[in-house]
């Protein structure tokens, strides 16, 4: 079989960034993602990557995807979990099925895709698995309740996996970048623009990531600043915290 690193989430912003950084590395590639367009730009761009149009928030759409890769004899030898989106604005006044399709995405795809590859992982004593979380994780997120606590499940998600397979030549690794310059604030619906200086670049937070899985980091955090305001929730009260977070809201 056919080792290959798959990328969900790979259309726009940091998806594209880690296809474009894993095919320097020489790595062969299955991009997923909704939009068929970008995805077969982007494979034609890196030439050693495969395009599958998919929404992985769709029930059974990971299957799906496994029985892809299987049909193609492909086989995951890293896993980065970018897929997912945001939502600002009050839990009551969001569209709650919308919000519960956010779930789905955020957590439930990345579940079930991390369950499909893990088994053979540890098989072969060989693989990675990356999740993208976000410094949101950290604390609750007044504004954007639901898509802080999605986050605070692939954090606490991907610590627990990284203990599990200690042992197994296997790694995870939980990327939790703060505020990047992506296509993510216009899809959330962020009702004011945000500093372009809090913004970090796209390729420096990839850089990261893979870095940190390669070094078998359980949380990987870009940026001094990022790392510091992932910690205050040990200095300060969570009342506190939790009022900061509102006040920051978009």
């Amino acid at each position: 079989m056919t080792p290959i690193a798959l990328i969900t989430g790979a259309s726009a912003g940091l998806g594209v960034d880690f296809a474009r950084q894993l095919a320097a590395k020489g790595r062969r590639l299955v991009l997923v993602a909704r939009r068929k367009d970008r995805l077969d730009a982007l494979a034609a761009e890196l030439g050693n990557a495969r395009a599958v149009e998919m929404d992985l928030g769709e029930e059974g759409a990971a299957d799906r995807l496994m029985a892809d890769l299987a049909e193609h004899d492909e086989q995951v030898d890293l896993l980065v979990n970018n897929a997912g989106f945001g939502l600002a604005g009050r839990f009551t006044e969001l569209d709650g099925k919308r919000q519960r399709q956010m779930i789905d995405l955020n957590c439930g795809a990345l579940t079930e895709l991390a369950h499909a590859v893990l088994p053979g992982m540890i098989q072969r004593k060989s693989g990675a698995i990356l999740n993208v979380a976000s410094t949101a994780a950290f604390q609750p997120g007044p504004g954007m309740a639901v898509y802080f606590a999605t986050k605070a499940f692939v954090l606490a998600f991907s610590e627990a996996l990284h203990e599990e397979v200690q042992g197994h030549g296997v790694r995870v690794s939980a990327l939790c970048p703060g505020p990047t310059a992506t296509e993510f604030g216009a899809v959330a619906g962020f009702g004011r623009p945000l500093p372009d200086m809090i913004f970090a670049d796209s390729p420096s937070v990839v850089a990261a990531g893979l870095k940190g899985i390669e070094a078998g980091r359980a949380i990987v955090i870009p940026g001094l600043m990022n790392k510091s305001t992932a910690q205050a929730h040990r200095f300060f009260p969570r009342s506190w915290v939790r009022k900061a977070a509102g006040m920051l809201k978009p």
